[in-house]
Formats: structure tokens, C-alpha cells, sequence
């Protein structure tokens, strides 16, 4: 660079500036503004090659020097990375970078403590979260506090040594009139939350459940407590309190006590023995053993030591039917059967067949479930004939045979009785209405017999559904065996059989392409 005997003196620089006024004022004074500025005087001690240097060296905007914005795709977090400032800038400065943040759309949600770490500490280069979204904060609807547990007999209590223990069933909760029964807690409404770019978040609305329904009435202190109207065994369905009255009997029934009959809920605390029969319209509960007895129940029934039937045993429940053992009894059940051990016995379940415990075993006898059979093993070492079923029995494929065939030959019937119909009434046509009597007579009873016929097609129809929807509901059942399958076991599917040649283990059947399929139950 020159020294500064290289450039104009102020003198000089004035006496140019004189000149160019001049030329100016001759050409108008269209330029003088601009001329004027051209010629604005340099500070005192700055050198022009000073300007010069300076105007080279502005560091570049925080848009334009690398630093860039992360966001989430959830919008809810925001990263910045940072460049070095260039030559000339020593930081940055919180205005820039929140306008920076602004334009990239961030608007809510500021770490001000990170970004004031990374003016002051120059953290440069790093992703560092600057902004934080807040999610909506859910509230909760009204709900009720119940002080009884209406599932707490419908299954057994497992214990640690894997076996299951019946005796801790119940079918019953006793309640006492004026008891708490339920408590209700109202709704409690949430929060809106928001996102790095302002949105907010809504918390979903909340509601108060309804009133609760049945034999209750609210507390004349506190209305969002619920009593008991009457004492009796209650239960909750559908959304509505159910306080029935029961019987219980303390000792034992024999044929002394005769037949026991009760709407309700029937309790035996002691034995049942041979030759008793007890019907229930909802369930029965039995704690003590139970023998050659006829057993009836509208609702479960539960027989915590088991039943030794002697072969003369029955007992029947529209519901599910628990038990410690089955030994030589017919059991029918429109649920599940659930037991430890199942033996020499007819069972037929319109669900689950579930045997549990360490044993688990099914040994001897037939054993039918609609919806699947579940053991630890089927049969036995001495290799006792078992037969285990699953899917629709034979009998509803018989019927639903049986219904086409009807259906079949009621079609061919209509349409005959149709087309006589159709004859007739066009002949009375032709003789513009006067035909004997006799013929009279012989279109209103084929008129009758039609309109008969059509009502006896639409209940086989309902009947040919029927056996349809059974077969269907029964089609993906399968067996499944966590332990042995012994020789002398048949197993069943629908209308296939397969024996079993030889003993195998840990084995599920099921039905496929119209054969019984069978695969190793993997654990891993």
C-alpha cells in the first residue's frame, strides 16, 4: 500500500470540489446530490485504505454463514447449530438469533437458558435444543370407585407353585343394607399444550359419567356416595347394580334335605351327596365334595373340591362351570369348563375347554369344546382311550343336511303349488270370474298352503343360518398341549379324526384345508 504522499491533500481535495460544483451548476444541478455524496469528507485520522479494508471483512448474516435450524417432526423440539461468527464478530446477540428462530417458523417454547449458554459460552457447531413444545396435559372423566369386584369369582387363584386353588372362589359378594358400595369421583379437565411453531395442542374434553343405576341410593351427606337399599349379593352389569337375595346352606345336603330349588344364588357350605339335585336360576357354589348329584344353574357353578360322579353324576350350567376335578360325570355347559383334571368323563362346551394346574390332564372319556381345548396332557402312560373334540359336533353337519335337503324339496313344492295357483286364477280370469265353487274352494286352499309353506321355508332358512353360524364359530378352534399327548388319544376337529400312533409332546392341532394340521409349540 502507498504512503500518504500518495493521495490528494485536504487542499487539493477542495479545490477539486470546487470544480465539480462548477460543472454542476453548467449542467444544471441534475447531479448534485450525488455528487455531493461521492465527495463526503474522511473522518479525521482514518485512512482511506482503512474503508477499504473494512468493507472486505463484514462477517457474514447468521442466515448466510451455515447456522441452521432441526425440527422435529412432531414439532415438538427445535435444535439450533451455530457456525463461528466471521472475521470482525466476536458473538452473537439474542436479538439475532430469535429473529433468526422467528423467520425459521419457531415462535413458542424458548430454552432461554440454553440460548443464553451459547452466546456466552461460544458454543459453536453443536446441535443444542433451544426450544421445547408442551404437550397437552389430559384430564380425566368422572368415573366410579367400587368397594366390591364383580370378576373377582369368575377365575381361580393361581399360586406361586403353579397349582390353582379353587376354595378362593366365590360366585357371592355379600353386601349389607346402607353399605358403601360405590364412591364417585368427578371429571377433572386437562390442559392445552402447544408446539415449537405455536399450534395448540388441545387436551381432549372430558365427561362425567351417568348416574349409577340399580338397587342404590346416594347418601343424604355426601351424594357422590352410593349404599347398599337392601342386604343380598351384588353384582355389576351393565352398568346397572344388582342386589339379589340368596340361600345358603350351612351344613350338608343329602336326600334327607331333598330337592333344592331357588331363583337365586344357591351356596352349600358343607358336602353334597349321591342322589341329591339342586337347581339354581342364577349359580350355584359348592365348598364341600360333591358326589352322584344333578346340578342345575342359570348363571356358573363352582365346586371347589371337585365332583366324583360314579358315573351317574350330571351338571349343567347356562354360564361356566369350575371345578378341583371331574371324575365319571356328564357335564354340559353353555361357557367354558375349567378344571384341573378331567377324568373318565363326557364333557360338551359351548367354549373353552381349560385344564390347569400342575396336572392338567384329560384322561379317558370325550371331551368336546365349540371354542378350543387347552391341557398339560391328554391321556395317559397305560394309554386309556381319550377322545378330545373341538369345532361343531357331528350332529349340527347331520342337521344342516337334513335342513338343505327340507329346503330343497319346499323350493320344488312352491314353486309347483305356484304354478297351479297361477293356472287357476288365469282360467277364473278367462271366465271373467264364474267358476264352480269346487274350483273356488281349490285355489284358497292352495293360496293357504302356499302362505304356510313360505313361513316353514323362512324358520328352516333361520335353522340353516343357524347350523351355518355354528359350524363357522367353531372352524379356527384348536388343541393345544403344553406337556404330553399319549398313544391312545384321538383327537378331533369337526368331522376329522386322527388317532394318535405314538406318544409325542408339546403339540397344537388344528384344522386346515379340510385335514387336521398339527405343529411343535415353540418356546422361546
Amino acid at each position: 500500500m502507498g504512503s500518504k504522499t500518495d493521495f490528494l491533500s485536504e487542499d487539493e481535495i477542495a479545490e477539486l470540489r470546487k470544480e465539480m460544483e462548477a460543472l454542476i451548476m453548467e449542467d444544471g444541478g441534475s447531479t448534485a446530490k450525488s455528487e455531493e455524496t461521492l465527495f463526503e469528507p474522511i473522518p479525521n485520522g482514518q485512512m482511506l485504505s482503512d474503508i477499504i479494508d473494512e468493507t472486505n471483512t463484514n462477517a457474514l448474516s447468521i442466515e448466510e454463514n451455515g447456522s441452521y435450524i432441526k425440527i422435529a417432526e412432531d414439532d415438538m423440539h427445535a435444535w439450533l447449530y451455530l457456525a463461528v461468527p466471521g472475521k470482525g464478530k466476536e458473538k452473537y446477540t439474542m436479538e439475532e438469533i430469535v429473529d433468526f428462530l422467528k423467520k425459521k417458523g419457531i415462535t413458542t417454547g424458548y430454552h432461554h437458558s440454553n440460548l443464553t449458554a451459547m452466546i456466552k459460552k461460544k458454543v459453536y457447531e453443536r446441535e443444542i435444543v433451544v426450544a421445547k413444545g408442551q404437550p397437552a396435559i389430559e384430564g380425566k372423566d368422572g368415573y366410579y370407585e367400587y368397594k366390591f369386584d364383580p370378576d373377582r369369582h369368575r377365575a381361580p387363584k393361581v399360586l406361586p407353585d403353579g397349582s390353582v386353588d379353587y376354595t378362593s372362589m366365590s360366585v357371592l359378594q355379600n353386601v349389607r343394607k346402607d353399605e358403601v358400595i360405590a364412591i364417585y369421583h368427578h371429571s377433572e379437565a386437562g390442559e392445552n399444550g402447544y408446539d415449537v411453531r405455536g399450534r395448540v395442542l388441545q387436551a381432549k374434553k372430558v365427561k362425567e359419567a351417568p348416574p349409577l343405576r340399580g338397587q342404590v341410593v346416594s347418601s343424604k351427606d355426601n351424594p357422590d356416595v352410593y349404599l347398599a337399599q337392601k342386604d343380598g349379593k351384588i353384582e355389576f352389569k351393565d352398568g346397572k347394580v344388582d342386589i339379589q337375595s340368596m340361600h345358603e346352606i350351612n351344613g350338608d345336603v343329602t336326600l334327607i334335605t331333598g330337592k333344592v330349588e331357588f331363583f337365586g344364588d344357591i351356596v352349600i357350605n358343607g358336602n353334597v351327596e349321591a342322589g341329591v339335585v339342586i337347581r339354581a336360576g342364577r349359580n350355584i357354589e359348592v365348598k364341600g365334595t360333591v358326589e352322584a348329584v344333578n346340578l342345575f344353574a342359570g348363571g356358573d357353578i363352582i365346586l371347589k373340591k371337585g365332583i366324583q360322579g360314579a358315573q351317574r353324576a350330571k351338571i349343567s350350567a347356562r354360564g361356566n362351570i369350575f371345578a378341583d376335578f371331574i371324575e365319571h360325570t356328564v357335564v354340559v355347559a353353555g361357557g367354558n369348563v375349567q378344571a384341573n383334571t378331567i377324568l373318565n368323563s363326557r364333557i360338551s362346551s359351548e367354549g373353552q375347554v381349560i385344564l390347569t394346574g400342575n396336572k392338567g390332564a384329560i384322561i379317558g372319556g370325550y371331551t368336546h369344546a365349540m371354542m378350543g381345548i387347552s391341557a398339560t396332557e391328554i391321556g395317559n402312560p397305560a394309554e386309556v382311550r381319550t377322545v378330545i373334540h373341538v369345532g361343531s359336533e357331528k350332529e349340527v353337519y347331520t342337521r344342516l343336511q337334513m335342513v338343505k335337503a327340507v329346503e330343497a324339496e319346499q323350493a320344488t313344492e312352491l314353486q309347483e303349488l305356484s304354478e297351479k295357483v297361477s293356472d287357476l286364477l288365469y282360467k277364473k280370469k278367462v271366465a271373467n270370474g264364474k267358476i264352480p265353487d269346487i274350483m273356488e274352494s281349490r285355489i284358497k286352499n292352495l293360496e293357504t298352503r302356499v302362505k304356510a309353506l313360505k313361513k316353514e321355508i323362512e324358520e328352516n332358512t333361520i335353522e340353516r343360518k343357524k347350523c351355518e353360524a355354528t359350524i363357522a364359530k367353531g372352524k379356527r378352534s384348536e388343541i393345544v398341549v403344553n406337556g404330553n399327548v399319549y398313544r391312545g388319544t384321538v383327537v378331533c376337529l369337526a368331522q376329522i379324526q386322527m388317532p394318535i400312533e405314538r406318544n409325542t409332546c408339546f403339540m397344537k392341532y388344528y384344522q386346515e384345508r379340510g385335514m387336521i394340521e398339527s405343529s411343535v409349540i415353540a418356546y422361546s
